[in-house]
């Protein structure tokens, strides 16, 4: 996708920075303007969490959203943060780790057991060590994680699956790209590039055994219609961090800062909850539809991917930092 703006975009644009401040003024003496970016639509989910909270924060400041990279290219998003393009951003942490080598931790195979221990760990004290990693290394500040899915492994075979080893010889597909494909070495496979717009077809005709994404995601792009199960591998929990440039976090001051953080919380505390229980109706869905639903030896998976991990990229990691995640 491209960052070229049409002049309808910017009306658009324009248009939802109108509704997301309610009836303040744009001209108000006070008023900051916050401009963010996100790869997901504004027919998403996490959209909502983001006007909630723009709606929460609308007497501090002017939120102006572009959905869908309309203003910046997928994972161009920190170096616009970094120059002063660009106030707020929906920021994978891949992207972090490619100018943070610790932050590739947070990217690893079975370190989060659940979106629990996601938030749990962003909390804790090392969780705010990779934070003011972020904000003293890279110039921006991590307010909270926003989950997306956890990664379940999706098959077309009919083989059951206890640990990595019954995953071998499998050809799963994996996105291109070399954390993607040491991803699916990490949990056993023999981990297949295939482009996402493919991986239908590629199930039907056999070129691949099986595709790993959220429940949901596979559920609307009905790979369940070419697949046989579904195995709760939860290898990754999908998550990208609510960010702000240090430029305007500054801006805000004391107490803005305090409102921002709470109102951000909240509201993506509140779409977190509505998104798990579509990820719960979704798994009853698939059994009603007659497909294997089941969850694998855990333990087995995390120990094999861990190690490859720590063998792979240990050395860029914080000492200590893996066991005070893995014991919280």
């Amino acid at each position: 996708m491209t960052s070229r703006i049409s002049r309808r975009t910017l009306l658009q644009a324009g248009a939802s920075a109108l509704v997301l401040t309610g009836t303040q003024p744009l001209w108000a003496k006070d008023t900051l303007k916050m401009r963010l970016s996100t790869a997901f639509t504004e027919q998403d989910l996490r959209a909502n969490a983001y006007k909630a909270f723009a709606k929460a924060m609308a007497g501090d400041f002017q939120l102006e959203p572009y959905w869908g990279n309309t203003l910046f290219k997928q994972g161009t998003e920190l170096v616009a943060l970094q120059r002063g393009n660009l106030e707020m951003a929906n920021l994978a942490p891949q992207d972090i780790s490619k100018q943070l080598p610790a932050w590739s931790l947070l990217t690893s195979a079975y370190l989060f057991r659940d979106v629990a221990h996601l938030q749990k760990t962003f909390k804790s004290d090392i969780g705010q060590t990779f934070v003011k990693m972020a904000r003293d290394q890279l110039g921006i500040e991590v307010i909270t994680p926003v989950y997306f899915g956890a990664r379940q492994v999706n098959l077309k075979p009919d083989r059951v699956i206890h640990t990595p080893a019954d995953l071998a010889g499998i050809k799963l597909r994996m996105p291109p790209g070399e954390f993607w494909q040491f991803l699916g070495e990490s949990i056993g496979v023999n981990p297949t590039p295939v482009a996402f717009a493919e991986v239908y077809t590629a199930l039907q005709t056999g070129a691949i055994d099986g595709q790993d994404n959220p429940l949901l995601l596979s559920k609307l792009m009905k790979f369940d219609e070419v697949t046989t199960q579904f195995v709760l591998t939860s290898h990754v929990i999908g998550f990208d961090v609510m960010a702000v440039s240090t430029k305007a976090w500054d801006a805000l001051g004391p107490d803005r800062q305090t409102r921002f953080r709470a109102a951000a919380e909240k509201a993506i505390n509140d779409y977190t909850v509505t998104f798990e229980g579509q990820e719960r109706n979704v798994i009853e869905q698939l059994k009603a539809e007659g497909k294997k639903v089941y969850t694998p030896d855990l333990d087995a998976f995390r120990t094999y991917a861990q190690k490859r991990y720590v063998d792979k990229y240990g050395r860029d990691w914080p000492k200590g930092a893996l066991e005070q995640i893995n014991a919280l």
